[in-house]
């Protein structure tokens, strides 16, 4: 039985990853980037060497550089851009014949003014379109290899979400589905803000203990602002929530975390951005996520001491001493 075909956008380790296991599951890809240069290198070396090393590109997956011929083919779409390009993929899409389905493999917000990336997507596309959104527990190199994955697909209307875990779901990529698709994005958003923050407590040396606390607080500060923005908090404790945010927090394959190691340890911001060499959705997300908890008047000091690092109000010592000097309070206020 032939499978219908699926554009992923974005051919970054990520987006790479998700088409990996759409081409297992028998379904052509078109992979797309607005780096041109990128995909022709990938259609002459079949594997994104720059992204996903050692790893090659199954047959299944052709590397496009017509964007718009690949849609008159096909309408379901995987975005993998980071968020600050969500907006120009979307313009693309403008012009396409008909609805189209699209998932959301981002995990940031393009602006605190809209800070839920399936709202942009309604806005831009007005409405013409079923949209869900992918996120959990889920480093692009280990989904490539094939090793075990959980993760949530959401969206408001379940059979959306549904259809595309029926596109992912294999034997090592399992989908949960779930309707809250606000509860979902934020918690895939909001957890590289704590990761920067645990890796800066990491390099600083303060050990397990302080990381756990650090995991746990960050989690209370999650849920606090997902819940007013509409989510759901049995969401939080889920794989977009909890199982997200340990893995970014305490695994070193995290660039969020990379960064706040290399902060700690005295490296400038944008020398450690460079020195990772991909984007870092935590650093835009923190000063959104900061304008957002003011203007909601959430307190959120974790993310508070992240910004303050990340804007150079302050050095990281001084930000995990800010955290630890907070008056008590009682937890589960």
């Amino acid at each position: 039985m032939a499978h219908n075909p699926v554009i992923v956008i974005g051919a970054g380790s990520w987006g790479s990853a998700l088409a990996m296991v759409l081409a297992r599951n028998g379904h052509p890809v078109f992979l797309w980037d607005c780096e041109t240069a990128l995909i022709q290198k990938l259609q002459q070396e079949q594997s994104n060497e720059q992204y996903l090393p050692g790893i090659k590109l199954l047959p299944l997956i052709h590397p496009v550089t017509d964007l718009q011929k690949a849609l008159k083919e096909c309408s379901d779409i995987i975005i993998a851009v980071p968020c600050n390009g969500l907006i120009s993929v979307l313009n693309l899409l403008q012009d396409s014949n008909g609805p189209l389905n699209i998932c959301l493999a981002c995990k940031g917000m393009v602006s605190a003014e809209e800070p839920l990336n399936h709202e942009t997507v309604s806005r831009v596309l007005h409405g013409n379109v079923k949209i869900a959104a992918l996120s959990g527990p889920s480093f692009a190199m280990e989904v490539a290899k094939g090793l075990p994955t959980a993760v949530t697909i959401a969206s408001e209307q379940i059979a959306t979400a549904g259809y595309f875990s029926g596109l992912f779901h294999n034997g090592m990529f399992r989908i949960y589905t779930s309707e809250d698709i606000i509860g979902v994005q934020l918690g895939g958003a909001l957890k590289n803000v704590m990761a920067i923050a645990a890796g800066i407590a990491d390099g600083l040396g303060f050990g397990a203990n302080s990381r756990s606390a650090l995991i746990t607080r960050g989690l209370a500060e999650i849920t606090r602002l997902g819940v007013e923005l509409g989510g759901k908090p049995e969401t939080f404790m889920g794989l977009a929530g909890l199982g997200d945010l340990v893995l970014t927090c305490t695994d070193d394959q995290s660039r969020n975390r990379r960064l706040g190691l290399a902060l700690a340890q005295g490296v400038p911001l944008d020398q450690a951005v460079n020195n990772i060499g991909q984007a870092i959705e935590g650093i835009h997300t923190t000063f959104e996520v900061i304008k957002l908890a003011q203007r909601l008047s959430i307190e959120m000091p974790i993310s508070e001491q992240v910004h303050a690092v990340l804007a150079g109000f302050t050095d990281p010592g001084t930000a995990v001493q800010n955290l630890l000097s907070r008056d008590p309070k009682q937890e589960l206020e």
